[in-house]
């Protein structure tokens, strides 16, 4: 049997993880809202963990904001659906 090759449509663990508490943790949600309120650019992901402070933070899970296993694409267009 071969390995899946996402994770619940995510591309893998990490990345459907940190949507999950963005998506489901109150203020985790409205800071990134708020953020995408005025945002402009076309990659808010990696932005928004800075103004937020998680640069160096992970989730209750254990997985880092910023790292080589996250696809930051997949964040990036989940942040451009957040609206308040």
């Amino acid at each position: 049997m071969s390995e899946p090759t996402t994770y619940n449509g995510w591309k893998n663990y990490d990345t459907w993880n940190i949507a999950l508490w963005i998506n489901n943790d109150y203020a985790l949600y409205l800071s990134a809202t708020l953020f995408m309120k005025d945002y402009k650019g076309a990659m808010p992901y990696r932005e928004w963990v800075k103004v937020a402070g998680l640069e160096n933070k992970n989730t209750i899970d254990g997985c880092k904001y910023i790292s080589d296993k996250v696809y930051y694409s997949e964040l990036n267009n989940m942040m451009k659906g957040l609206v308040l």
